[in-house]
This record gives structure tokens, sequence and C-alpha cells, in this order.
């Protein structure tokens, strides 16, 4: 397959058609624009131009093309890949990515139902062996995290391999075919018509300069190469860390290049699987002896899947070095032991990066970077995959709203507004805490840092005249020395400096100074502070927290910006009291915005005018009247107080025990306060104590602002 990919791109390189043409000057989202006027031929209703084309079916664009799909809009989807990878990559799924997967119609159930027991991969351990003495483990699961109080749901430890036959099980229930460019019959004589995934098509130019994006695909047709020109109006490149979307339009990335080359075996034994079942289950083993170096990820014990990640130095070392048998060696030495049933089934290099683009948008909002192709993150903390499934969840319902005429395409602008703050973040928080994972090894006497500062030193120093095969003895040489710290002689409590260094070991991990797992007052507390919102007049927006690198706990807040907070409730207008989520409220399945009120005279004026501003600006909203167990009234509902209006529902509040904050009390708010949530479930605007002035006024002034519609000119 590589090779088939490498001539497509020889190919192209040859005929030179890898290049793009676009036009400058994106009218900001702070100008209003009248939908009718400025968007008229953003969506122009021609048949043959697709709405929404999604280069890279990695979890990003797959999640993607679900949540457009269910929003009711026609995209497909290409992959430069023949098949779907089987490497297990990603692995770490975090609360608000999981959030997102139960808008997806019973994902996040079937992931829970197939994922390893918790108690599998609940700890990271620190040894000298897997069958020899154990440095330290640390355990990143706490009570809380299985109770639900901040979130309906636990992260979850899937391979993303799994994750991506999941997703396409999804996609076929909402009718997509995928096809490969040799079953593809009749890609040259029509349309893409949506609903597809084009395996082994890869885009190779585009054309922005007309009234809709112009792409020029390739793919191999008995053995010739064939081109095929798409057209659709708006372009998402999920392509993946080398981006070629990314590349065509010339985006550039800032951020720390190059921090560390690793290889990467995916490995198969059942053996050591039950072996670490029965003496020392973990998700992550970090193992330091005098013969080899690496981290082991449990992808999943009973299945005995495994992928051991190992520095890599090239060019003195190579890809080369890496056979099979070798990694099984390797493997052998690491564990303590031989291995009766290992099979190597893959073996690749790869480059971690801490970049992000300097554009998630471009080409008057119509071309936009989703996931790794925005942003590349170091492996630590998972953030990569659980961002851009993020990116997605935040990208759908705009695109929606353009398609749908809700709003104008300047609402795009705000992706880019909104997420890349939070890509800036999440890169600075990834970083941080791979240099607390390398704190480990240092502590233990070999300093990353030195390695590759001589790796440096031999690649473009003195060193790089020397013969290679010298270069790479030294480097050996170098490396054996450093492994040395490591020998039991030296590392034990009866030696002064194996003693003190053990001391310093534990002392990183009962300070929480190690590679952390799980960080929830990021994961669940992130903030919008700009974009689709509209944040509160008497609030100061100073510059966000900087990230620590250590588990926080979630505060729930109702600030604008911030993902609603969960709360259990029991909905009141059906017989069956069904109890569910603060965040069930949302709909997935198209464009609605949702108005929190408490059962307050003023409040339910507030939601009249609501829904008739929702009607004016042609977009849904639905009223949900929170009440508290010992409201007044509650038989009777909300009926009367809302009529003619028949878009709401009645919930009261579950609370967990008598003493537990009411829902109000959790927002920071009185019940006379009001919040308006987007469909992302993320709050687009509160009244904190009760709204000033005129409700309709000010419901004009909300939805005009959140959607970017000068509603003067409507």
């Amino acid at each position: 397959m590589m090779r088939v990919l490498g001539f497509i791109n020889g190919l192209h390189k040859h005929k030179g058609i890898a290049k793009i043409k676009f036009k400058a000057n994106p009218v900001g989202f702070n100008q209003f624009r009248s939908r009718g006027l400025s968007d008229s031929k953003f969506f122009n209703g021609n048949d043959s131009v697709l709405p929404v084309l999604i280069v890279g079916a990695g979890p990003v664009g797959l999640v993607l093309s679900i949540l457009l799909t269910k929003l009711g809009v026609k995209c497909a989807v290409l992959e430069k890949g023949k098949s779907f990878s089987k490497h297990p990559q990603a692995h770490f799924i975090n609360n608000r990515t999981m959030e997102v997967f139960r808008k997806i119609d019973g994902l996040a159930e079937e992931i829970q139902r197939s994922q390893p027991p918790v108690e599998l991969w609940r700890k990271f351990i620190y040894c000298t062996s897997l069958s020899g003495s154990i440095l330290g483990s640390v355990d990143h699961m706490q009570p809380q995290d299985f109770e639900k109080i901040v979130s309906p749901i636990s992260v979850a430890h899937f391979s993303q391999y799994k994750l991506t036959a999941s997703l396409l099980k999804q996609l076929e229930d909402l009718s997509f075919h995928v096809h490969t460019s040799e079953s593809f019959e009749g890609l040259n004589r029509r349309p893409l018509m949506g609903q597809e995934i084009l395996m082994g098509h890869e885009c190779v130019s585009i054309d922005a300069t007309g009234q809709c994006v112009d792409v020029t695909i390739a793919f191999l047709k008995e053995g010739k190469c064939m081109e095929k020109n798409v057209q659709c109006n708006v372009l998402v490149g999920a392509d993946g860390a080398g981006s070629t979307i990314r590349k065509l339009v010339g985006i550039d990335l800032s951020g720390e290049k190059d921090m560390q080359k690793l290889v990467s075996v995916h490995f198969l034994s059942r053996d050591l699987g039950q072996y670490l079942i029965n003496e020392r289950p973990g998700m992550l083993f970090f193992i330091f002896n005098t013969e080899a170096i690496g981290v082991l990820v449990a992808h999943d014990l009973k299945q005995g899947e495994f992928v051991l990640q190992m520095p890599f130095y090239p060019p003195q070392q190579n890809i080369e070095d890496f056979s099979p048998e070798i990694c099984k060696k390797l493997i052998f030495k690491l564990v303590g032991r031989e291995l009766s049933d290992i099979d190597v089934i893959d073996i690749k290099p790869w480059v971690m990066h801490a970049e992000v683009a300097e554009k998630f948008v471009c080409n008057d909002n119509r071309i936009i970077l989703a996931g790794d192709a925005a942003h590349r993150f170091p492996p630590a903390g998972g953030f990569g995959m659980n961002t851009g499934i993020q990116d997605a969840h935040n990208l759908a319902w705009k695109i929606a709203s353009v398609v749908k005429g809700i709003a104008p395409s300047s609402i795009l602008e705000t992706y880019e507004t909104e997420r890349k703050p939070i890509a800036i973040f999440n890169t600075a928080l990834s970083v941080q805490n791979f240099r607390a994972a390398m704190s480990v090894p240092a502590a233990l006497g070999l300093d990353p840092t030195i390695a590759n500062s001589v790796h440096q030193v031999i690649n473009s120093g003195v060193g790089s005249v020397l013969p290679s095969g010298l270069q790479r003895a030294i480097l050996d040489g170098i490396f054996t020395i450093g492994r040395a710290q490591l020998s039991e002689h030296l590392l034990n409590e009866s030696h002064p400096l194996g003693s003190m260094r053990l001391a310093k070991l534990r002392h990183i991990f009962e300070e929480g100074k190690s590679l952390q797992l799980q960080f929830p007052a990021e994961d669940l507390g992130f903030r919008y502070r700009k974009g689709a919102l509209i944040p509160e007049s008497d609030s100061v927006l100073g510059a966000p927290e900087l990230p620590t690198g250590r588990r926080r706990d979630y505060v729930p807040s109702a600030d604008p910006g911030s993902r609603l907070p969960h709360m259990n409730v029991k909905v009141l207008s059906n017989l069956s009291n069904e109890i569910c989520s603060t965040l069930d409220l949302v709909s997935g399945d198209k464009v609605e915005f949702l108005l929190i009120i408490a059962p307050v005279e003023e409040s339910y004026h507030l939601a009249h005018a609501a829904f008739k501003l929702a009607k004016e600006f042609e977009v849904s909203a639905k009223v949900c009247v929170l009440w508290s167990a010992d409201s007044k009234g509650i038989e009777e509902g909300s009926n009367a107080a809302l009529t003619p209006w028949e878009n709401y529902v009645d919930v009261v509040e579950v609370k967990r025990s008598s003493t537990s904050p009411s829902w109000w009390d959790i927002c920071q708010m009185t019940d006379k306060g009001a919040i308006l949530v987007r469909p992302d479930e993320h709050i687009a605007w509160r009244a904190k104590w009760r709204v000033v002035g005129d409700p309709i006024t000010e419901m004009k002034r909300v939805f005009s602002a959140i959607l970017g519609v000068d509603s003067t000119k409507r």
C-alpha cells in the first residue's frame, strides 16, 4: 500500500498539480451580516455541489460526518488509505468526549460494554522489568470518578481502531456506504452524492477562487492513476498530523517541533496479558533496566494486545534496526523472560510534536482544519483525539446553521475563535505532562535531555564529520553507560546514591508530579471566552489560568462559554418519570437552543420572548423549566404559563442527598436567572440574577449576537 501511495505522490509531484488557489480577506465575525445578502451563494442549492467534503476518515472525520448527518447536512468523506488502520493508536477517551459520544446513538454504551474492566487499566506501573522489581505505581482513578457527580459518564480505555469500527457501524445505520477506488463504479460520471466514504482517494489540489471549492482527488483504478474533480461548499481537513489540506492551503504550524523520535511496536501476546492480569494489571508500564528502556501500553490485557514505545535516534539508528526478531528480543528484555506466543504485528517510527496551526479557518470560511490537522500534541494525557472530537462537536452545529440558513457563514469564524485557544492550552498541558513523564528517568540518573543533546551534537556538531559507524558506536556507548545507572548493584536502598534516587522517585509519585492520565478541571471546565456567545458585561475576562500539569478537580460553572453543568433531573412530562442528565435536554438531532429557567413568572415571560424571537430568527428553541423538589404547583407543570408554545419540558431536581446543592446553587445563580445553551452544550448567554429590561429586546440582542445576524436587515 505504501508503494502505491508513493507512486501517486510521485506522479502528482511530477505533474505539478499539488496546488491551491484561494482568496484572502475573510469577513470578521463581529461584522454583522444579513443572511439573505451575504450567503446567498455560499450554499447555492446546486445538487452537483456537495455541502461538506471531509478529508480524513479517522475518528475526527467520522464523528463530524455523523454529527452533520444527524443535523441533516449532506456530507462525504475522502480517505487516502485503502483500508482502515488496525494499529491501536489513541486509546484514552476523556469525560467530555464520552459526553459527546452519548449524543451518538448507543456509542457511549457500546464503548463502556466493550472496554476492558477499569481494574485492569487504572494504574501506571514503573518497574525494572515486567517480572522484576516495581519502582512505584500510580492509581489514576479516584472514587468520585465513578460516582457520576460532575458528569453522567466516566472516562474509557478503548483502542482507536475499535472506536473506528464502532463509528463505521453508526455511519452504516445512517445509510453511509464505504467504497474503494476499485469497487466504486461511475465515480467519473457523477458528482458525490453524500453519505459516502471513499477509500484510497487522495486530495491533490484545491481551487477556492470560485463560488465553491473545487477539489481534485486522485485514486488508482485497475493500476492506473485517475483523477476526479469534486465541488463542495465547505472543505474540512481532518486528515491528521501530516495534513495534506493544511499544506495545500499554506497554513503554518507554530510551537515545538521534533520533541522526540520513537518507534512503535504493535504486538500480541496472551501469555503476557494473562501474566499481567494476575500479577500487576495496568494501562502503562514504564520499564527501565540495563538492557533496554521502553513504555508498554496495554491496550487490552485480556486480548493480549500491546504497543511498545522506544526512543529512536536516526540516522545513527534506522528502522531496519527494529526488525520483528530484534523487537521480540527487546520485548523479552523488558518483560524479563521469553514469551511463548509473541506475534509482532507492526513496527513504525513516529515523531512527537507540540504545534498548533496558525489558522483553523480560511478562504472566506470555506476551508477548515480539525483534529490533528489543526494541532499536534505529545500523547501524554491523551489530548490529541479528544481535542479533535471536541473540535468536531463545536463545528458541526455551526456548519448546519449555515447550511440551513440560520446563520451567515461568518459564524464559522467562531470555530477558530473558540477552539484555537483550547488547542494552545492543551498543547502546553500535554508538554507539561510529557516533561513530568521525563522526571522519572531523570530521577533514576537517566536525564533524557542529556541523551537528546548528545544526539544533536553527533548530528550537527563535531561528531557529524565522523564515519557513520563510529557515530553509532559513540551513541550506543553513551546509552550503555546511561543504562548502567539502573543496575541492581546501584539502584537499591543499601547504596547511598541508589537510596537517594529511590527516595526522589517516591516523592515524585506522592506529590503527583509524574505523568497524569486525568485532568478533570481542563477536560470538563474549559471555557470559550469569545465567539458565538455573550460574555457577561460585569465580568472581567483576565488571562485564562495556566496549566499546572497536575490533576485538579472540576468546579461546575455556568459562565458563558462553559459547558453546561451536569445534574440528574426527572422529566415530568411523560408517564415514565425518566431520570436524565441536564446535558440530555440538549438535542443532538437539530440546531436547537435550550433555555433553562425556574417556574417564576418573570422567567415565563422570558420564555415567551425566546420562543417568539427564535421563530423570527428561524431557529428552534426549547424551554426547560427546572423545579426544585419542594416547589409548589409542580403537579400542574408549566402548561398554563407557556401556552400556546409546546416545545418545553418540566423537570425536577434529583439530589444525591438532602444536603446536596440545588441546581441554581451549582450554577451560582438565583432562581430568577436564566441560561441559554447552544447545540454543543456550551452556555451562550445567561442572566445571573434576573433579566433586566424588556425580555423581547434582550432575546433579540442575544440571538442576533450569537448567530451573527443583523436583525434590522431581516
